[in-house]
């Protein structure tokens, strides 16, 4: 929801608060002025008068809430989305959507770069990419800026890795004079790809190491989940064996009976 759709929905809802609580204001001291006069002022009087004045009092809050919003001039509109976008972020509003039209890009730049030098680089980039999404909700205390990291540097590597690309397909069509000088850029930018990708995966590696060693327990004793769980089976066996041993006699009772 865009900022000018929640300004005038919120216009709406205090004018609609307004006129509610100016209705129910009036009611209610219409009754206490016709019903006071013929019992006298009792508990049930005060209640109604108390009734009112709180009702009169927020309607009259709610009009002025009202009216300094309405002062306020409204956000502007947002630029008008074409037809495939709108239905783009029609479909984005659900995780699934969401998840699908993430695939769909992928799959897109993928798409985008086939026979370019810089594949098997951009393939090692989306394995390291898809490995630091997994770790990053396990990345607390000092392992939490590296996220952060990581976002920033696959951002710029996937927008270097789709230059590369893009002056990779131009060299074809330079003049021959040019060419050389646009060789020497595209080799110089792929170097720097290739780098930038082995440096994002050292990250993920080190990522990697820290959430393994996070879940070590400290020094040589068992983690309290793996102790609890080590406890909760011999308990079981000990129910188990208990249980055995007090049906058995009663079979072997049973026997002799007979």
């Amino acid at each position: 929801m865009d900022e000018r759709t929640r300004y005038f929905r919120r216009l709406r809802k205090l004018r609609n608060s307004a006129r509610r609580w100016s209705v129910l204001g009036g009611g209610l001291a219409a009754a206490t002025v016709v019903l006071t006069p013929y019992a006298g002022i009792g508990a049930a009087d005060a209640v109604w008068a108390g009734a009112a004045g709180a009702s009169i009092a927020l309607a009259w809050w709610r009009h002025g809430d009202h009216r300094e919003l309405a002062a306020t001039p409204a956000p502007p509109a947002p630029p008008p989305l074409m037809p495939g976008r709108r239905l783009t972020a029609a479909i984005e509003r659900f995780p699934t959507g969401r998840t699908i039209m993430h695939e769909v890009r992928r799959h897109k730049n993928r798409y985008a770069l086939r026979g370019s030098v810089i594949t098997e680089a951009w393939d090692r980039l989306e394995r390291a990419s898809a490995t630091m999404t997994a770790l990053a909700g396990r990345l607390t205390g000092p392992g939490e800026p590296a996220v952060l990291e990581a976002a920033t540097a696959e951002q710029w590597l996937r927008d270097l890795g789709q230059r590369v690309a893009t002056v990779e397909r131009a060299i074809p069509l330079s003049p021959p004079a040019s060419r050389a000088g646009l060789e020497e850029s595209h080799a110089g930018l792929t170097e720097q790809f290739t780098e930038g990708v082995t440096a994002y995966e050292r990250l993920v590696a080190a990522a990697a190491s820290f959430v393994a060693e996070d879940a070590h327990p400290l020094a040589d004793s068992q983690h309290p989940a793996l102790s609890g769980l080590i406890d909760a089976t011999d308990r079981l066996h000990g129910f188990a064996e208990g249980l055995a041993e007090l049906k058995r006699p009663q079979a072997g009772s049973a026997g002799t009976s007979r």
